[in-house]
């Protein structure tokens, strides 16, 4: 990982619980970056054979909820898990529990057992694994990474994920092309191991608040950390507009395929071709946040996100042609680390690190509960009204919802205030 060296290159942190961490940096990105291959790899991997066996809205509508709803409930605890527990071996018992169902389906498919439902429970089983790694990895960094470091690494981390993301869709769309589904499960299974073996080799403390026999129950943690959030005006209104924002980006993250398949042509080589240029704009965007860092508000370079990917969104659904499909794809996707990096290391550098846990895991609550609820709305519809006119209509509601955060007194310096 040479260009993570390179950035880290002469930083020095006076606090010895950073003493090596740039050797801790770069195991836990690896084994992350190596299990999130194999996640996205089974992921495009049922999202296309779902599409293309069915083209229906509906189904995808229930893979959408399969995918999605059972990580929303599991987040209700996990973000206290976080805060109590060690947070290492949290993430090896997702990865272990996602890679164990996943194993299973592989059998199955390989005995002839392929109904769908078979697929919809076992997204369910890797939904709650995400539920419970998810807040668990983004409270995990600051332990290991110097606050002043956070965003160069949030944009390199951003990067090695659209690079997978390029990676995944490519192996996918061959492996389908030649192979059944159920070798692209092993395959995940593979790199499961491998992110597992690594997070035993890498040596962190627990958090203070993990080192200490608990008091209270776990609903007290909870009611604390909703305590923490809506004593802040600031949450609230992050709150608000992240439902907002995820809800009407919902037709372009979930029925993309359905356009493709529907529009362009059902092979698999343009399914994968979308997924590779959307990656490769995420790429250049991670690079450029890694960089520049973005505004010193993080808010505004989210609003930035905003704004653009619904620029972009709405063009998609007016400009015709493949070509130019990809394109803005490509621009659309290169917007996305102006969010994703802004947003995580916002919350990295203010929240208290014994509420981190708590805090991400809420903010996993609304940005999940968003996509089965709008797939609820939006998928049903899509296959009444062409995909097409839903992205003009939800482009342009979510630029103005970019909009409108520059003008949020919440928002105006960027500060978490309680």
């Amino acid at each position: 990982m040479p260009e993570l060296s390179k950035a880290t290159e002469g930083v020095q942190s006076l606090d010895p619980k950073f003493h090596g961490w740039r050797r801790k940096v770069v195991m836990f990105l690896s084994g992350q970056t190596v299990s999130l291959f194999g996640s996205s790899l089974v992921q495009f991997a049922i999202v296309w054979y779902i599409t293309l066996t069915t083209q229906s809205g509906a189904i995808m509508t229930i893979s959408s909820i399969c995918a999605f709803a059972p990580q929303v409930v599991i987040s209700l605890f996990s973000g206290v898990w976080a805060d109590r527990y060690n947070r290492r071996f949290l993430i090896i018992g997702a990865d272990a529990m996602t890679a164990a169902a996943t194993f299973i389906l592989a059998a199955f498919f390989l005995t002839g057992h392929d109904d769908l439902w078979m697929i919809f429970l076992v997204s369910a089983v890797r939904s709650v694994g995400a539920g419970i790694q998810t807040p668990a990895v983004n409270a995990f960094l600051p332990q290991i990474v110097p606050q002043e470091k956070l965003t160069r690494i949030g944009g390199i981390n951003g990067s090695l994920q659209s690079v997978m993301f390029i990676l995944s869709p490519a192996a996918a769309g061959a492996l389908l092309s030649f192979t059944e589904l159920e070798y692209t499960f092993f395959i995940d299974v593979g790199t499961a191991a491998i992110a597992i073996a690594i997070m035993f080799f890498l040596k962190v403390p627990a958090h203070e608040k993990a080192l200490f026999k608990q008091k209270g129950g776990y609903f007290d943690d909870l009611k604390a950390g909703l305590k923490y959030v809506w004593g802040s005006g600031f949450f609230r209104a992050y709150f608000i507009f992240y439902a907002l924002f995820f809800i009407l980006i919902v037709p372009a993250a979930q029925l993309t395929p359905l356009m493709v398949s529907r529009t362009f042509g059902d092979e698999y080589w343009r399914l994968s071709a979308t997924e590779i240029i959307f990656s490769a704009g995420g790429v250049v965007g991670g690079i450029i946040i890694s960089v520049w860092g973005g505004f010193k508000n993080r808010m505004h370079s989210i609003a930035l996100c905003c704004i653009l990917f619904g620029i972009f969104t709405a063009l998609v659904g007016i400009v015709p042609g493949f070509i130019a499909f990809l394109v803005l794809m490509f621009l659309t996707g290169s917007t996305v680390p102006l969010f994703t990096t802004p947003s995580m290391v916002l919350l990295q550098e203010q929240v208290d690190p014994n509420m981190q846990g708590r805090v991400f895991s809420l903010t996993q609550i609304v940005m999940t509960a968003m996509m089965p609820i709008g797939m609820a709305f939006f998928g049903p519809l899509a296959d009444q009204v062409r995909i097409e006119a839903l992205m003009v209509i939800t482009g342009i509601c979510g630029a103005a919802v970019g909009i409108l955060v520059f003008f949020n007194k919440h928002f105006k310096h960027g500060l978490i205030t309680e």
